[in-house]
């Protein structure tokens, strides 16, 4: 991924990546491309529903490093979430990978493709397994609806920000 890109915000990211490909190297060495159809952008520690918003800990150390690297974590015991940490060095910005086509949901795609917390501040790269082509030119604009994020009614003025990505096909 070229790193003018990682280093956007994350609510300039998030569009950029949709019609992008997550591609996948599974233990069987076969790889798989997905097209990326939803994802929400998480802008640093004034985002109340950002995990950055309480300020730099073990878990979200890895959001205030460099850009490219996965951020993997479990919800409710049983989801692995897949974010893609972007913004300079130092801002804990990332991008949740809600869905690509064909499998709805971030846990759901977690487990389709096998990424569980093993990914978590690992580079997106080939070498790791898991990485984001940009392959596709930008999606006009006309085919991306812009909502606000899903499950994050606790952020208080943030759960309404028009921070939620999603491709029309």
């Amino acid at each position: 991924m070229p790193k003018s890109i990682l280093n956007l915000t994350a609510d300039k990211l998030a569009p950029r990546l949709l019609g992008q490909f997550l591609c996948r190297r599974f233990p069987n060495g076969t790889v798989k491309k997905y097209v990326i159809t939803e994802v929400e952008a998480y802008v640093g520690e004034q985002d109340k529903a950002c995990h950055a918003h309480k300020g730099k800990t073990k878990r979200t150390a890895i959001m205030y490093g460099p850009p490219g690297h996965w951020y993997v974590y479990l919800i409710y015991g049983m989801y692995s979430m897949l974010n893609l940490v972007c913004a300079p060095t130092g801002v804990p910005h990332a991008v949740l990978i809600r869905s690509v086509k064909g499998i709805t949901g971030p846990g759901r795609l977690t487990r389709a493709l096998k990424i569980d917390t093993s990914f978590n501040a690992k580079l997106a790269s080939p070498d790791h397994g898991l990485w984001v082509e940009f392959s596709n030119p930008n999606i006009p604009k006309n085919q991306i609806a812009i909502t606000p994020r899903i499950g994050v009614d606790y952020a208080q003025e943030d759960k309404d920000a028009p921070l939620r990505f999603v491709l029309n096909l």
